[in-house]
């Protein structure tokens, strides 16, 4: 078998990561974890994910749909939605600080309240329990109850039952039938690392060994056992030598199948979308540096508040930047070097702003 180029990797990455719209169950099965973030410009990250991988998607409905799909959230390589059976690959989860006596009284506490109101609010706990006020992560003050919720989550102890107004709103997890060594450290390590690869591949070694280090908010009890994941992970996975970069993918997928062929659908990618996740993987296959700049002060930014690489043709060609301002949409584009000429990629952007409109229920407004 020939060694694959460039441009094999880039058509195989974009067609393996965008299947044929399916139910969201199954979207959710395919790509094994769908990263989350807060942000709504115009939709929030998951949303704009799925739009692309299930059909008739409409903005909000993982969240709506949520309790009856049989999905949890929890940390991976980031916080988002997964199946079961990849998120029983993490439990029991042992957090890396440990918690005093009086902590892990609170939390029993708590987590018998829970039980027996069998779903219970952030506000609901705290109006039970009055815990207080305490210092958040970026220093300002949150409710010392959804912290502790929190950390419970995190540790396995609760299960997010559904959202409220995007709120979590918390249950207790079954953990009965659960031996907390069903699998090795390795065997469970090996099989994360394969559900990195599922989501990201092809993948070049050194963002293989980059998510594998991420792997300490998802199984942090495992962290000695992450050197050792990357070795096995390169014995096993397919891999070759492209332009002086190791790149690895699933043993059993071809990157030059003939399958792998650019459409000429126009598509608007979330900042965290498998496609574009990787940033050192996007400046290798396109040929410029993207950033998510939300958090960048508004003097220094060059592409945007969220910028949404926007893809056509094979090419990641440009970017556009979404608002919904009094029920309609309005969008603004930039892009790498000259904006693609010809009727073809004006067809394919009307076309991808229509679906917006669509998933997002509003109108549109002349593009600025």
């Amino acid at each position: 078998m020939r060694t694959p180029t460039l441009d094999d990797l880039r058509r195989y990455a974009i067609a393996r990561s965008l299947f044929t719209p399916t139910t969201l169950r199954r979207a959710i099965g395919r790509l094994g974890f769908v990263q989350a973030d807060p942000i709504r410009a115009p939709a929030r990250a998951q949303d704009l994910t799925l739009r692309h991988r299930v059909a008739a998607y409409r903005a909000g409905d993982l969240e709506r749909r949520y309790p009856k799909l049989g999905i949890e959230e929890d940390f991976f390589v980031n916080y988002g939605f997964m199946g079961a059976d990849l998120h029983a690959l993490m439990h029991p989860r042992t957090a890396r600080a440990a918690w005093t006596p009086a902590r892990q009284l609170q939390a029993q506490a708590v987590l018998a309240f829970v039980q027996a109101q069998g779903a219970a609010h952030p506000r609901t706990v705290d109006a039970q329990f009055a815990h207080g006020k305490t210092r958040n992560w970026f220093g300002g003050s949150s409710n010392a109850s959804t912290q502790l919720l929190d950390a419970m989550h995190y540790r396995g102890m609760l299960r997010v039952a559904r959202r409220d107004s995007g709120v979590r709103v918390y249950a207790a997890r079954d953990t009965h039938g659960e031996p907390p060594d069903a699998l090795r450290a390795r065997q469970r390590m090996n099989a994360l690392v394969d559900a990195i690869v599922h989501k990201y591949a092809p993948l070049p070694a050194s963002s293989l060994a980059g998510l594998i280090t991420m792997l300490r908010f998802g199984a942090p009890q495992w962290a000695a056992d992450r050197r050792r994941a990357f070795d096995d992970a390169r014995q096993r996975l397919a891999h070759a030598r492209v332009d002086g970069v190791d790149w690895y993918w699933p043993a059993d997928e071809n990157p030059m199948s003939r399958r792998h062929r650019a459409d000429e659908r126009a598509r608007l990618l979330a900042p965290f979308d498998p496609i574009v996740w990787d940033r050192r993987r996007f400046e290798l296959f396109w040929h410029w540096a993207y950033r998510f700049e939300a958090y960048t002060p508004a003097p220094k930014r060059r592409l945007g508040y969220y910028a949404m690489p926007l893809l056509w043709d094979g090419r990641v060609v440009g970017w556009g930047n979404l608002r919904v301002d009094a029920g309609r949409l309005v969008s603004e584009f930039g892009y790498v070097g000259a904006k693609p000429r010809g009727a073809a990629f004006a067809r394919a952007l009307e076309e991808e702003l229509a679906a917006m409109t669509e998933f997002l229920s509003v109108g549109s407004r002349p593009r600025m």
